[in-house]
């Protein structure tokens, strides 16, 4: 992967299925028959992210591993780097496909992740000469919040509560905010204000954050935006949706 098409390899995504789904017995053009539904097979697909250039020896690999084991920012961030290519790629092939349900994928999401080094090939075939099998992230990172994101779920499902069309456009400005993506951020941004604006019955302090809101959305069209008056300002919109849905709203 390259972030120019002369430019330097910045890291070789490596991605593999494991396991294939039983094929169904007369499956065809037509519907059939069943009188029990059975779990179908599904398999695992696994991503390996490789350092373009490789540790001068054992010893030095093994030194970086051992850093790693007693630093959890500098672990988490070797995670974060290498969900970062992936979702790249997996962006590059929703654009590929104009596939528009092919979403990316966070550490919560995942079976398991590993670090750790080893040679080429093996590393591809999930070998490693030594690893770290990290904890799932749930058991990472436990926030605590007075909101019931399953309560407001179920409410949600019976239609005892409306999310706002605000709601989904500020996460969607946040993935973008957080993937490096600060041109689709602004632009999400935008419209996830106004949106917000006009459904939290006037805004409140957000109608603040026009300006720099909107200068960050021309700025995109043509270059990078400001990034730090952008997250400014999408931190305060997931301010005022908290505090919408702790109210009750």
């Amino acid at each position: 992967m390259r972030s120019q098409a002369e430019g330097p390899v910045e890291a070789v995504l490596v991605l593999s299925t494991e396991g294939t789904p039983r094929q169904a017995r007369g499956r065809g053009r037509r519907p059939r028959e069943i009188s029990e539904a059975e779990p179908e097979p599904v398999p695992t697909a696994r991503a390996t992210v490789v350092r373009p250039e490789p540790f001068g020896s054992p010893e030095a690999a093994g030194a970086w591993l051992g850093g790693l084991r007693g630093d959890e920012d500098s672990l988490e961030a070797e995670l974060q780097a290498g969900l970062g290519v992936l979702n790249r790629a997996l962006r590059a092939r929703r654009a590929a496909t104009a596939d528009p349900y092919l979403s990316e994928v966070s550490a919560e999401r995942a079976l398991v992740t590993r670090v750790g080094y080893g040679r080429g090939e093996a590393v591809a075939e999930g070998r490693f000469g030594e690893a770290l099998e990290l904890p799932r992230a749930g058991a990472r990172r436990v926030k605590r919040s007075m909101e019931a994101p399953e309560e407001r779920f179920a409410a949600l499902l019976g239609a005892r509560e409306q999310a706002l069309a605000g709601e989904e456009l500020v996460l969607r400005a946040r993935a973008d905010l957080d993937a490096g993506r600060p041109r689709e951020a602004a632009l999400q941004a935008r419209v996830a204000l106004e949106a917000l604006i006009a459904e939290l019955q006037g805004g409140g302090a957000l109608v603040e954050f026009r300006d720099a809101v909107g200068g960050a959305a021309n700025a995109a069209l043509t270059g990078e935006p400001d990034a730090r008056a952008l997250t400014a300002a999408v931190e305060a919109m997931e301010s005022a949706l908290r505090r919408h849905r702790l109210s009750g709203g």
